[in-house]
């Protein structure tokens, strides 16, 4: 299951707090669609909360990255705040700490923005 809350960081930056399990499925398509919903409010700067996730498999790190793409080209960055445990080893292992800006927690990630 998948449970998806957003917050704002002021001044202009929405955090997307993801729990539970970005697995294939319908329930992470639910990720897309709030990147969506945040393009057309024409948010740019965007945070996933990936601290709560306690399983991603494949399909959840394309969804990231595709997210993180989408965001890109509205002309905004997409950040990941993550910790250490199952979901920062699979973003080391598919190179995904490469290309995106990730940090431990939100408000370090929104530094800089």
């Amino acid at each position: 299951m998948l449970e998806i809350q957003t917050k704002q960081l002021p001044p202009d930056v929405v955090v997307i707090e993801a729990a539970g399990r970005i697995t294939i499925g319908r329930e992470c398509k639910e990720l897309e669609w709030a990147v969506a919903k945040l393009l057309k409010e024409n948010h740019k700067k965007i945070i996933f909360d990936l601290n709560a996730i306690d399983r991603m498999d494949s399909t959840g790190i394309g969804i990231v990255v595709m997210c993180a793409g989408q965001v890109k080209a509205a002309g905004g960055e997409l950040r990941v705040a993550c910790g250490e445990g199952h979901v920062a080893d699979v973003m080391r292992m598919t190179a995904v700490d490469k290309i995106l800006v990730w940090r431990p927690t939100p408000s370090e990630a929104a530094a800089g923005f």
